[in-house]
């Protein structure tokens, strides 16, 4: 056996093998370079005590540098309450997928059911899926949805202050489906929106898709976009930081049809970059042209409240072909994250944290710009992000900041920062960044 804790007999590879018209396991990476081959023994340690492990795992841990967070562009360190991660991590719930058996399962349908109440109140839309996988995908979807939807057209216009992240992915997703994006200009950090309306009266147009904050952490002002492009026989879709909807406006309010972003500002800690979890919101008369599932509530014979999968496109599984989207599963765990997270906080919480976060941005928005170092990059409202024009060397400020424990924000151009701020951050940190401006 080449690997010894594969259950395969060599008949079961060989089958596999045949099958997929190989003669090898070698075969399979023929188009691997020889020269990027790992061909040496792991340097693997011999075997070790609970006790020496946890003190290998304690020095790695001794080797990370950890940094007082400035930085956002889609990633935000907010605080999370200690009951979350205890709960998550309970043996009931910690698993990556959604299960199929509701007589076994009726503890995680009714989280995912609760997580679909709580992000259809927070967008201000109809229905709520079980979760996507992070909010670049369920953006993506997004966009295939409101080109199916329309299906005598595949355009969707996407405004160019979405964050080019989410816009690369995109674009991935509609190359292969056959999408076809066309972007729209942003004039001093805003859509233009002269240009989009142009757009919209020449027809054709399946959807338009803008972002609340946008990539520069402005909050755009969407008033009449709805209209129009419902006139134009499109959907609107808004990707918001989910956090940020405890006081904005919400897509629903701006009379979008179709809500997504990232839920990982709800709390759940930055990690490198996941795993985080993505939602998609809809109005009503779109539900069916939503990708995954949706959890709904009944009652059982005996008469009891029960929890079941309510709806599913059957075109994922029996006619995929003709399927909008084959999403089949994603981590619900994180789902679990937010809405715990969500319970904790409640409504007041939820603002009183978005509030914390606005004033600590306008705070060191206001101090940055008494350095007489910096200068406002956009006369736009913004958030808790927001950003400013720097009159020397951004890379070795950005060095500075991290000598000093800072990360230091986000480089969005040559002389440009992109700066977030949380409820985590506290004056005196405020205050420590803007003192290594001072001596710059």
């Amino acid at each position: 056996m080449p690997h010894k804790y594969f259950p395969h007999t060599d008949d079961d590879l060989r089958q596999m093998l045949d099958k997929v018209g190989v003669k090898s396991l070698d075969d399979l990476y023929a188009e691997v370079p020889e020269s990027i081959r790992f061909k040496h023994e792991y340097n693997l340690p011999a075997a070790k005590s609970e006790l020496e492990v946890r003190r290998v795992f304690a020095d790695l841990a001794k080797q990370n540098t950890t940094l007082t967070c400035f930085a956002g562009a889609g990633v935000y360190d907010h605080y999370t309450p200690a009951v979350v991660p205890n709960i998550v991590s309970r043996s009931e719930y910690l698993t990556s997928y959604t299960p199929y058996q509701a007589e076994i399962s009726q503890g995680t349908l009714h989280y995912i059911f609760e997580y679909q109440s709580m992000m259809a109140a927070l967008t201000g839309m109809d229905i709520s899926n079980a979760s996507m996988y992070d909010g670049t995908t369920a953006t993506a979807e997004a966009v295939l949805m409101a080109a199916a939807a329309a299906k005598k057209c595949n355009k969707v216009l996407v405004s160019a202050t979405v964050d080019e992240k989410i816009l690369a992915v995109v674009r991935t997703y509609a190359r292969f489906h056959g999408v076809e994006i066309e972007m729209i200009d942003a004039n001093d950090g805003v859509t233009d929106r002269q240009q989009l309306d142009d757009k919209l009266e020449q027809g054709g147009v399946a959807g338009v898709l803008v972002q609340q904050p946008n990539r520069y952490g402005v909050v755009e002002d969407y008033e009449g976009l709805s209209q129009k492009v419902h006139d134009s026989k499109a959907l609107l879709i808004m990707n918001c930081v989910a956090a940020d909807l405890a006081v904005l406006k919400t897509p629903g309010e701006w009379g979008a049809d179709i809500a997504v972003g990232d839920g990982q500002s709800l709390g759940i800690p930055m990690t490198f970059g996941g795993p985080y979890v993505g939602y998609m919101c809809c109005t009503e008369k779109l539900i069916r042209k939503m990708p995954g599932r949706i959890v709904g509530m009944t009652k059982d014979n005996r008469g009891q409240r029960a929890f079941v999968l309510t709806l599913q496109a059957r075109e994922q599984h029996i006619r995929r072909e003709k399927a909008t989207s084959n999403i089949c599963s994603n981590e619900s765990l994180m789902a679990l994250f937010a809405t715990v997270y969500m319970s904790v906080m409640g409504k007041q919480g939820l603002r009183e944290a978005a509030e914390q976060s606005y004033a600590g941005a306008h705070c060191l928005y206001d101090k940055l710009l008494a350095t007489g170092r910096f200068k406002p990059a956009f006369n736009r409202p913004f958030f808790n992000e927001f950003c400013v024009r720097y009159d020397g060397n951004v890379d070795e400020l950005q060095r500075r900041f991290i000598k000093a424990g800072i990360f230091g924000g986000v480089k969005v151009a040559a002389d440009t920062i992109m700066f977030a701020v949380t409820e985590k951050r506290t004056m005196e940190e405020i205050e420590k960044l803007v003192q290594v401006v001072k001596e710059s």
